[in-house]
């Protein structure tokens, strides 16, 4: 992960920011605090809006059988990916900090008809028949990211938003690295003018701007493009991406907005 301080243009809130990566399909890791230094990844992890997480364990998995003696202090870590192969990939990590614990049969069929109602995955079928359903209670949350570290309460977290672009950055970013060479390369005209001699690659997306990674023989830097407003849809989106390529005809229009 690159942190950088090339330039601050406005961003999202940092609940705001561990929000969306706890919305993606990222990546979940186990790491008790006492007893073991060993990461477990689960078969299937959710992190719920209010910030605690369903963590699915095998039913014969030693720390299962701690938790059902008394609740286990842990961390779960979320490691957020670019969606473009970087050699640096990951663009954050958010920790949530509590306490485990598994569930009663009727909470955990309950919490798993929760989760398939938003989330549906053939894993879930798996809680009763051979895995067990814990809940990780959230006592603290600590994001890290190319803005900063942030230390959060979980009720910052519960009523902060995802972006709304989550759900839509992956694939607009994939496509825009694979179908628009081109456009990224005018966007690169942003970029301080020592790193263009660097690869330029599409990183992030978020309603404040779009975020570009330099991959440079001096290291990775990372540099915010802010648009002139946030932007909240598809069809803002693609004026903020002309803008930003220099077209004059919506420049004109945005001064007349």
């Amino acid at each position: 992960m690159t942190q950088t301080s090339l330039r601050r243009p406005p961003a999202p809130a940092p609940a705001e920011r561990a929000k969306t990566i706890a919305t993606r399909d990222c990546p979940g890791t186990l790491v008790p605090t006492a007893q073991s230094g060993e990461r477990v990844v689960p078969v299937l992890h959710h992190v719920h809006a209010g910030g605690s997480v369903s963590i699915v364990l095998p039913d014969e998995h030693p720390l299962l059988a701690r938790a059902a003696d008394a609740e286990v202090a842990v961390m779960f870590e979320l490691a957020d990916h670019a969606p473009v192969d970087l050699r640096e990939p990951v663009r954050g990590l958010v920790w949530i900090t509590g306490w485990l614990r598994p569930l009663g049969d009727a909470a955990a069929r309950a919490r798993v008809v929760a989760i398939a109602e938003t989330r549906p995955d053939p894993r879930l079928l798996d809680v009763g028949h051979g895995a067990s359903l814990l809940r990780l209670t959230p006592a603290s949350i600590v994001l890290a990211d190319a803005e900063g570290t942030h230390s959060l309460r979980p009720h910052m977290f519960s009523a902060a938003s995802p972006d709304p672009f989550a759900h839509y950055e992956t694939q607009w970013l994939r496509h825009l690295e694979t179908e628009h060479a081109d456009v990224v390369e005018q966007l690169a005209r942003h970029v301080p003018e020592e790193l263009r001699g660097g690869r330029i690659r599409p990183l992030g997306l978020d309603r404040f701007g779009l975020r570009l990674r330099v991959e440079a023989d001096s290291g990775d830097h990372d540099v915010r493009l802010a648009f002139s407003r946030p932007v909240t849809d598809p069809a803002q989106l693609s004026g903020e991406i002309r803008r930003l390529l220099g077209c004059p005809f919506l420049a004109g229009q945005r001064q007349s907005d």
